[in-house]
C-alpha cells in the first residue's frame, strides 16, 4: 500500500470522508470506492474507519447545536441494532450482495424523489417503525462498507428537516455509528498496525475538508442543497448497484 497512485487515491478518499462529515450531500460514501481502485475494499474500509471517526470530532463541534433528537434518538437506537447483525452475520453475508441491495434501495428513492419534481413533498413526522427498520438497515451497510447512507435517507429526506438540522442530525448519527464499529473492526482485525499508520497520515486532509465541507453548506441555497442531496444519492447509488453487480458476476 504504497506509491504515488496508492497516496492520491487516499488523499482523494480522506477529502472526501471529511467533506462529507461537514454536510456536505453523502459524498463521503465515495471514499471506500475510490480507494478501492488501489487496494482491496476490504482494507480499505478498514483503514478509513479511523479517518471518519477522527473526521466525527470536527463535525460533531461544527453542528454540536444542529439537529433533531428524536430523529436522532431513532437512528442511534435502530443503527445499534444494524451493526450488530452486520457484525453476527460478517462471515455469512456477501459484500458485494449487500453493495448491490444498497444502490437498488437509494437508486429506487432518488428517482421516486425526481419523478414527484420535488425534493421533500409533505413533510412528515418521524415515525418509530420505519425510522428503525430504515436506520438498522443503515447500520448494518454502514457496518459493511461505510454506505448507510442511502437507507438512512430513506427515512429522513421525507422528514422536511431544515438544511442545517438535516445535516447535523446526519452527522451525529453517523458519528455514534463509526464509533461504534470500531470494536467490531478491532476484533475481526481491521484495525491492523499498518492501516492505523496509513489513517494516521490521513487525518489532517480529512480534518481541513470538515470545515471546506461545512464552509460550502453553510453557502448552499436551502433548495439547491436538497436537489444534490438527491442527484448525489442516485449517482452514488447507481455505482453502487453497477459495483455489487459485478463482483457478484465475477464470483
Amino acid at each position: 500500500m504504497e506509491g504515488t497512485f496508492f497516496w492520491v487515491l487516499a488523499v482523494l478518499a480522506a477529502a472526501t470522508v471529511g467533506a462529507g462529515k461537514g454536510g456536505l450531500p453523502i459524498v463521503g460514501m465515495l471514499a471506500v470506492p475510490i480507494l478501492s481502485l488501489a487496494i482491496s475494499p476490504v482494507v480499505a474500509a478498514g483503514m478509513l474507519l479511523p479517518v471518519y471517526v477522527i473526521s466525527d470530532v470536527f463535525g460533531l463541534y461544527a453542528y454540536r447545536r444542529e439537529f433533531d433528537r428524536r430523529v436522532l434518538v431513532i437512528a442511534c437506537i435502530g443503527m445499534t441494532v444494524g451493526v450488530g447483525v452486520g457484525w453476527a452475520t460478517a462471515s455469512l453475508v456477501s459484500e458485494a450482495a449487500v453493495t448491490l441491495l444498497v444502490g437498488v434501495v437509494g437508486l429506487s428513492f432518488a428517482l421516486n424523489l425526481l419523478a414527484r419534481r420535488r425534493v421533500v413533498v409533505d413533510p412528515q413526522q418521524p415515525a418509530w417503525g420505519k425510522g428503525l427498520f430504515w436506520t438498522t438497515v443503515a447500520g448494518f451497510t454502514s457496518f459493511v462498507s461505510h454506505a448507510g447512507a442511502p437507507p438512512y435517507q430513506v427515512f429522513t429526506l421525507p422528514l422536511g428537516m431544515r438544511k442545517a438540522v438535516f445535516a447535523g442530525t446526519s452527522t451525529i448519527a453517523f458519528a455514534y455509528v463509526n464509533a461504534l464499529k470500531l470494536i467490531p473492526y478491532y476484533f475481526l482485525g481491521q484495525l491492523s498496525p499498518e492501516n492505523l499508520w496509513h489513517a494516521a497520515m490521513l487525518m489532517p486532509v480529512a480534518a481541513i475538508s470538515v470545515f471546506a465541507g461545512v464552509w460550502i453548506v453553510r453557502r448552499l441555497p436551502e433548495t439547491l442543497f436538497f436537489q444534490l442531496v438527491t442527484w448525489a444519492l442516485l449517482l452514488i447509488s447507481a455505482r453502487l448497484i453497477w459495483d455489487g453487480a459485478a463482483h457478484l458476476m465475477a464470483g
